[in-house]
């Protein structure tokens, strides 16, 4: 896909509806200031979507904090910094990384893990705009925006006492639930084509390879896909990947699995569509290819009926229309 294509919005990648949501999103976050709160499981995409709402009103830094890393007794420094002689070892002041983000976003990845002691100076900060450097006696304003993410239950944190109840509720003024993979499958053609073309990789799929992606639930999500992704490439000279190229968990999953797809009727919860059955394509087709004869069948299956054939595949109907306007088919 090319950069300008739609799909490439905010460096999101797919065209379905929640990926679709989220780009709404984030146009309408880039134009204000409140803090944002990142829900979703490892590897859905958190930090792709935090550089997304700060790219939308681009001012100053992006600063990403590993909220996981900062342990030990210079925890405060590094987030704040500290004047000379603050500690022992401390020969000169240092910046940290509050300061480096001033004009600009922190991004707290994993904020669940942020220690409790920190917690409550980053509440003052968010209250305040203001924050004190170790060492130091006089606050310093400060003008961020603050984004945070993580894949915990922060309200259970919060009643539990592991997070501060205060700070959950500053920080959730606006919260964004990103998808699992197994919920948008129908992005996985695209986001393969993607991992691909960043690669500079001249490899493509087979058939049953693009079949056992596709039936495979991603546990890891789109950071499981792009490894793979990665681990296929580097061992294979391709052209083609195979599926005996899959790790070893897609490779067995894809074995047990039919490659069949089912949906509901539109407004009926009763009556399912006809089951859409992929029998094995010889090797050498690209993806678009696979692409068009998947919603060729679709239509098939469904009579020509457009709506209900978005649902079968599994994207929306805009979607639907503009491939079957780029694949010229007429039903």
């Amino acid at each position: 896909m090319e950069r300008g294509a739609p799909g490439w919005s905010h460096g999101l990648v797919g065209q379905s509806p929640q990926i679709c949501e989220i780009r709404r999103l984030i146009e309408k976050l880039g134009r204000t200031h409140a803090p944002v709160l990142l829900l979703g499981e490892s590897g859905t995409g958190k930090e792709v979507v935090a550089r997304a709402i700060h790219a939308a009103n681009a001012n100053g830094e992006f600063v990403p904090i590993d909220c996981g890393a900062l342990v030990g007794p210079l925890v405060e420094s590094e987030l704040f910094g500290h004047t000379k002689g603050a500690f022992t070892g401390a020969s000169e002041a240092k910046r940290g990384l509050i300061e480096v983000a001033d004009g600009g976003t922190a991004f707290f990845d994993e904020i669940g893990d942020l220690p409790l002691d920190m917690q409550v100076k980053l509440l003052r900060l968010l209250q305040e705009h203001e924050f004190r450097p170790v060492g130091s006696l006089k606050q310093r304003s400060v003008n961020i925006r603050v984004i945070a993410a993580t894949h915990e239950d922060l309200a259970r944190g919060a009643a539990r006492g592991t997070f501060r109840q205060d700070l959950y509720y500053r920080l959730n003024i606006v919260s964004l639930r990103l998808p699992a993979l197994r919920d948008r499958k129908g992005d996985i053609p695209e986001l393969i084509d993607h991992f691909l073309e960043r690669l500079e990789a001249h490899h493509r799929l087979t058939s049953d390879t693009l079949d056992a992606m596709m039936n495979y639930d991603w546990p890891g999500n789109v950071r499981e896909l792009q490894n793979s992704i990665e681990r296929m490439v580097a061992l294979n000279t391709g052209p083609w990947l195979h599926i005996e190229d899959l790790p070893s968990a897609l490779r067995n999953h894809g074995a047990a699995e039919p490659p069949l797809v089912s949906a509901v009727a539109a407004g009926s919860e009763t009556a399912p569509l006809p089951l859409l059955y992929a029998p094995p394509r010889p090797a050498g087709l690209f993806l678009a290819t696979v692409e068009k004869e998947t919603i060729l069948k679709a239509l098939v299956a469904t009579h020509g009926d457009r709506a209900k054939a978005a649902l079968l595949l599994g994207i929306g109907r805009t979607t639907l229309y503009r491939k079957l306007k780029e694949y010229k088919i007429e039903n």
